[in-house]
């Protein structure tokens, strides 16, 4: 579901809106999987699987993938439903530098949530 995240954020105009101030490059990790999410202008200009050597990023948002399949869900169970729960329940964690994270925290946490849009059109 990933993999559709520049589509599903890009189309959504309120969020490119919300974002409009964020342009730096994240690490999100779906279990083994690490994919680089480089964001401009609110708008997501690539996504890249990785590993790659050598490739900055600001931050990163890591969970299993049972963690994330949960969280795509259109109505995730409470400890999946929010990315702080990841942590709190021991199935994610946030490193890096978090103060773009946190000064954009509903952006992020709105874009990462976008798949459950196609969850529920399912």
């Amino acid at each position: 579901m990933i993999e559709r995240l520049p589509e599903l954020v890009n189309g959504d105009a309120a969020l490119v809106r919300r974002g409009r101030l964020v342009s730096l490059t994240m690490l999100v990790g779906v279990g083994e999987q690490d994919y680089y999410v480089a964001v401009e202008a609110g708008r997501i200009a690539a996504l890249a699987h990785g590993p790659l050597l050598m490739r900055p990023w600001r931050f990163a948002v890591r969970a299993d993938a049972e963690a994330w399949q949960e969280h795509w869900r259109p109505m995730p169970r409470p400890a999946f439903c929010d990315l702080f729960a990841f942590t709190k329940f021991g199935r994610g964690w946030i490193e890096g530098d978090l103060h773009p994270f946190m000064a954009n925290l509903r952006y992020f946490k709105e874009a990462l949530a976008a798949p459950r849009r196609l969850a529920g059109a399912a």
